[in-house]
């Protein structure tokens, strides 16, 4: 279901596209966080651990910033990560003021293993759509993302 609000032909369509837009990342959002649950990873600690894998140790600041959540968010993941030593923070010897976050061997391999899953499975859902649809999509929403940001 679209708008019922009676605006302009503009507005209209900018609402109705904008619900259209929710819906879809929030199904798609609500069957992630069933997958991740079932995989035993929450949204927050799949990000952390993932750009650790992918992109290597990093401050705290650089992780929020890679993940786009609050630096107090993020802080909060980590300790939980760190408990079931999942990650380590070490103080850099060059600048103390720094505290890096990495893997440990424990957090390599928890991720290894659970990542392609979670790829599987965003797989399975985008599979709704055609590769070019996709494509298309990843570029309205770069497009979207980006204007937004500089606006």
């Amino acid at each position: 279901m679209g708008t019922h609000y009676r605006g302009t032909p503009r507005e209209t369509r900018a609402l109705d596209t904008f619900i259209k837009l929710m819906r879809a990342s929030d199904s798609v959002e609500a069957e992630l966080h069933r997958h991740l649950r079932n995989i035993g990873l929450t949204q927050g600690q799949l990000a952390i651990l993932e750009a650790l894998l992918h992109l290597g140790p990093m401050s705290q600041q650089q992780l929020a910033a890679k993940i786009l959540r609050s630096g107090s968010n993020v802080t909060t993941v980590i300790d939980n990560l760190e408990k079931q030593e999942l990650v380590q923070r070490i103080r850099r010897s060059d600048d103390r003021r720094v505290v890096e976050v990495s893997l440990t061997a424990k957090g390599r391999r928890h991720i290894e293993e659970r990542f392609p899953l979670h790829a599987r499975k965003i797989t399975e859902l985008l599979a709704a759509l055609e590769p070019k649809e996709q494509e298309q999509l990843a570029e309205l929403c770069k497009k979207l993302g980006t204007r937004v940001r500089h606006s």
